[in-house]
């Protein structure tokens, strides 16, 4: 690990015209009922959620306007069926301006803010801790565990990496992310521990003065040499958390270069690869091509970039429950597609994962796919919760709490500051295998000359790294309601 220390709070220079990209949540009618400490407990390698009560406010959106309260949450919240939300209207579980709703029919208007207490259910995610990489006055650099969101969103909140960071450090401390990881990503984070502080590296991280890699997994043998994909992007579904490559997208970039390729031992008959170590559950199209550790070096910041650029060029990552799903994407796994006839099966095919089928990237072959391995993927267990009557799931198992993907490097171009990580575990060589067991600074392509690839560009806005902006659920998992957040890149 590399690190140069960040400068003292009193050296800040003035900021340019960058504003802080987070704003202080409206004020609330209800005070939200938000136990403390939170009631977590650990089980079977899990950090877990008693069931509370919690109110979500929100202000009213410009498309609600004038329409009914009902009609609303049954289109926009379909998290629970139209007669949960019937229910809760007729017996004053949903308010508006803290007042009670004279009718399902009531009209909602410009400056309305809605609150709506309901009994939570959060989904569990990994035990592990969350590492801490660098800590001075100012920030604190985190080694962000996979499976853990950055904000409450959707069906999170304690399980975030915000939260468990308070409910650590003190109920009065007040974490502020400078970048965002996708929750399924593990890696380096930065937190600001004051205001300032976080302003002056979420303006860094925006420039193309940051310099990122991340260490991916993927499926087959990836070609050797920097491999250039830039592509443009178009998010489809939010909801489903979907994003393609589509020529009307807005424009990416991403340098990769393959730091090594573990072949099956046995290809012709396909059962004792490095994949038959660690994906047993029946993906015979995977161990006749092994897999290929790949570096990859996002110039562009967009949502999911790495995954559908990935995926565009035939190596999706290895575990990718979305864009490595063949029971979505078919035997191609969405291979070099510009088209969108069929963006309305593929998103019908997704919306099911997690629900009726197992959420899971390797079932991909129902016949191969043990019975057991099934329990232990998260869906809906077919009973309700006695207090709410939510439908339960079921625990995710160990294969859903993250994906092959890691941001094992960010540093500041100038030399001011370096933040790295080792190589996950599976990214190194398996049983048997020699290989890279560190991502070596002498075949290090973070210095990519991009004039030399033919890829430089005049004009900075074009592929200058931005952050995700507006509202994003971050997967099928991921039921929105009145206060789903903004939470992913890359």
């Amino acid at each position: 690990m590399a690190l140069v220390p960040s400068p003292p709070r009193d050296k800040y220079p003035p900021l340019p015209d960058d504003k802080f990209p987070w704003k202080d949540p409206p004020p609330v009618v209800i005070t939200p009922c938000d136990p403390w400490p939170p009631p977590y407990y650990l089980e079977d390698g899990l950090r877990k959620v008693t069931p509370y009560h919690y109110t979500y406010n929100t202000f009213c959106k410009q498309r609600w306007r004038g329409r009914e309260i009902l009609d609303i949450f049954a289109s926009e919240f379909r998290d629970r069926p139209t007669e949960y939300y019937e229910q809760a209207i007729v017996e004053g579980r949903v308010v508006v301006n803290g007042q009670p709703v004279p009718s399902t029919k009531t009209i909602v208007k410009n400056g309305d803010v809605i609150s709506h207490t309901l009994h939570r259910h959060e989904p569990p995610c990994t035990a592990k801790s969350i590492g801490i990489v660098h800590e001075d006055d100012d920030l604190i650099v985190i080694d962000k565990p996979a499976g853990m969101p950055v904000h409450p969103a959707g069906r999170y909140n304690f399980n975030s990496i915000i939260e468990i960071m308070r409910a650590d450090r003190g109920y009065g401390w007040n974490p502020l992310p400078c970048n965002r990881l996708d929750r399924l990503t593990s890696g380096i984070m930065f937190i600001g521990k004051h205001k300032r502080a976080a302003e002056d590296m979420s303006a860094q991280i925006r420039q193309r003065t940051v310099k990122k890699e991340y260490v991916t997994r993927v499926v087959g043998e990836f070609p050797e040499g920097e491999v250039v994909c830039e592509k443009p992007i178009l998010q489809i579904s939010p909801k489903l958390g979907l994003n393609r490559v589509r020529a009307n997208g807005k424009e990416a970039l991403t340098v990769f270069k393959r730091l090594a390729y573990y072949p099956p031992k046995d290809p012709d008959r396909g059962s004792q690869g490095p994949d038959s170590e660690t994906d047993p559950q029946g993906q015979p199209w995977k161990k006749l091509r092994g897999y290929s550790i790949v570096r990859c070096f996002p110039v562009t910041g967009r949502t999911h970039q790495l995954r559908v650029h990935l995926q565009f060029l035939g190596h999706p990552i290895a575990n990718d429950p979305i864009y490595a799903n063949q029971r979505v994407f078919g035997p191609s796994l969405g291979r070099g597609q510009f088209e969108s006839e069929n963006d309305e099966d593929i998103m019908s095919r997704l919306s099911r994962m997690g629900k009726e089928e197992v959420a899971d990237a390797v079932a991909y072959h129902d016949e191969m796919v043990d019975a057991y391995e099934k329990k232990k993927a998260e869906r809906m267990t077919g009973e309700n919760c006695k207090i709410c009557d939510t439908p339960l799931y079921s625990d995710p198992g160990a294969h859903e709490l993250g994906i092959y993907l890691h941001a094992r490097r960010y540093r500041c171009e100038e030399g001011k500051w370096d933040y790295e990580t080792g190589l996950p575990d599976w990214a190194l060589p398996p049983p048997g295998y020699e290989g890279p067991t560190e991502s070596t600074k002498e075949s290090d392509p973070l210095a990519i000359d991009l004039k030399k690839l033919g890829l430089d560009d005049e004009d900075d806005e074009k592929v200058g790294t931005k952050p995700a902006q507006g509202a994003v659920n971050e997967g099928p998992d991921a039921a929105p309601d009145a206060q789903a957040a903004a939470s992913t890149v890359l």
